[in-house]
């Protein structure tokens, strides 16, 4: 698989491709994954894949990642940035809003969300690579939507990583997460410009969900 217009970048000794109308891995995916803390055993989910370095360094160690995404050109980009990492045997690559590919009986270890965390004027975006960043008016159109829905997918003890900026409100977030009953605390922050990148931990207290056993079929 080849695609168009692709620019290289660079993670350590790894290299990935981001193809036109894709995000580019910028100081909030990085602040991701530099904390990525990730174990054997894990069955791990990215919303929002993106070019996929995320869920690809993800599944260097972990047993399974899924990665979901919007945009179809996010979703091909990802697809060659884990064949030429030599791990698509271990990534379902998916196209989809949100949870909305998913099943219920779907849970995970790690969830990660590098959030569409700024302001704009319309609530909608006007193309797939503004899906990447636009937040919506108050640039929480996706967060708070993420924080309603994610513990469904949570298992007992699983955590969330989710980047968003301080011009969507990182107080809300950990707010709105812990009325949902999660332990939360920011474990990085990042200035740029005229904002603070936070990087947000939030940890599903032990209860009894169903666990997910999926296997690549």
């Amino acid at each position: 698989m080849t695609l168009n217009n692709t620019k290289k970048v660079f993670f350590g000794d790894k290299f990935f491709y981001v193809s036109e109308g894709v995000y580019e891995p910028a100081e909030d995916t990085y602040l991701l994954a530099e904390n990525l803390e990730v174990q054997p055993n894990d069955l791990i989910l990215e919303i929002g894949a993106g070019c996929g370095i995320l869920s690809v360094l993800s599944a260097l160690t972990a047993i399974w990642v899924v990665a979901l995404d919007i945009s179809p050109h996010a979703v091909r980009c990802s697809k060659l940035n884990a064949k030429i990492n030599d791990i698509s045997e271990k990534i379902d690559i998916i196209r989809g809003d949100l949870f909305g590919p998913l099943s219920e009986s779907e849970l995970f270890d790690l969830i990660i969300l590098n959030a569409p965390y700024l302001p704009t004027e319309s609530d909608e975006p006007k193309g797939w690579l503004e899906y990447a960043w636009e937040g919506g008016k108050n640039g929480r159109r996706l967060i708070d939507r993420f924080i309603s829905s994610v513990s469904v997918h949570l298992k007992p003890g699983g955590r969330i990583l989710l980047v968003q900026s301080t011009l969507s409100d990182v107080n809300e977030t950990v707010r709105n997460l812990k009325e949902h009953s999660f332990n939360v605390r920011i474990i990085s922050e990042h200035r740029v410009a005229f904002e603070t990148i936070a990087l947000i931990e939030a940890v599903k207290p032990e209860g009894n969900d169903k666990k997910l056993n999926r296997e690549k079929a």
